[in-house]
């Protein structure tokens, strides 16, 4: 019946640690040996998540910067969605991000991370995979080639500079948090629902055998697109005020959805080698 995985990052499939465990890369090979093929789909840089997927050890899809890019298995760019530069150059401007200069910004271009500051507290988020940021000034960067802006600061800084994006671009943009302290912006034709739905359609499989699973606000259209959503325990209470009929399962820092699988696919529920 469940013929494709889809599945969130951080807050989801990751740790505490924002890592993967072993016995989660072991549910996943052993489903994946099984036929099932699998979907990452996440907030995070293409090159990030193939550090990830390379420890998981198995050929997922990969949908990235929130369904931005889309990766298949052999890292073929099978769709890409970027920014217009001149929205991207207008984004890292004071007047957006605040003047008091608290707000860290990011550009996500095709193979680098961008970031306006040395930002090192930030890599323990990559430890799996050993991505890193290059230090750049982004008011002179032409803007072409960015999948996503991300801004990492204080809620209630990220709050107004969202009121500035509602503001300026109303609906020409894909606002939505990963995590509290990260506001992310997108074209608005993004979202991991719509990118899942270019891969099923790839894959040949209906929503209706897809099992998906979520933390946070930016897995809103991923888990209605998908015929079999799953919310963590440690989800956003945004989300689940947001979504309140789908499941909620265990939490990410006691391998929830390798558990949860293992449940809906009959699996000894068993470290395994």
């Amino acid at each position: 019946m469940y013929k494709v995985i889809a599945t969130d990052l951080d807050g989801t499939l990751l740790n505490a640690d924002h890592q993967v465990d072993p016995f989660t890369v072991a549910t996943v090979r052993k489903l994946e040996s099984d036929g099932v093929q699998f979907v990452i789909a996440t907030g995070r840089h293409f090159c990030d998540v193939a550090g990830i997927r390379d420890i998981l050890g198995i050929k997922p899809y990969l949908i990235t910067s929130n369904g931005a890019r889309i990766h298949a298995p052999d890292n073929t760019v099978i769709h890409a969605d970027d920014l217009p530069p001149a929205i991207v150059q207008r984004l890292v401007q004071p007047g957006i991000v605040g003047e008091h200069g608290r707000v860290i910004v990011n550009l996500f271009a095709d193979q680098v991370w961008l970031i306006d500051r040395d930002a090192p507290e930030l890599l323990k988020f990559h430890q799996d995979s050993g991505f890193t940021y290059e230090v750049a000034e982004l008011l002179a960067h032409d803007g072409v080639d960015i999948a996503k802006v991300l801004y990492i600061g204080d809620p209630a800084d990220l709050a107004t500079v969202e009121d500035n994006l509602a503001r300026e671009f109303g609906d020409a943009l894909y606002v939505t948090y990963s995590l509290p302290d990260c506001l992310e912006v997108m074209t608005s034709n993004v979202s991991k629902g719509r990118a899942l739905q270019i891969v099923l359609e790839r894959v040949g499989v209906e929503a209706a055998h897809c099992v998906a699973f979520g933390d946070n606000m930016n897995d809103i259209d991923l888990l209605e697109t998908a015929g079999h959503p799953f919310m963590m325990n440690n989800a956003n209470p945004d989300l689940i005020t947001r979504l309140p009929n789908v499941p909620r399962i265990g939490n990410n820092f006691e391998a929830g959805v390798a558990h949860h699988l293992r449940k809906l696919f009959s699996l000894d529920d068993e470290l395994t080698a």
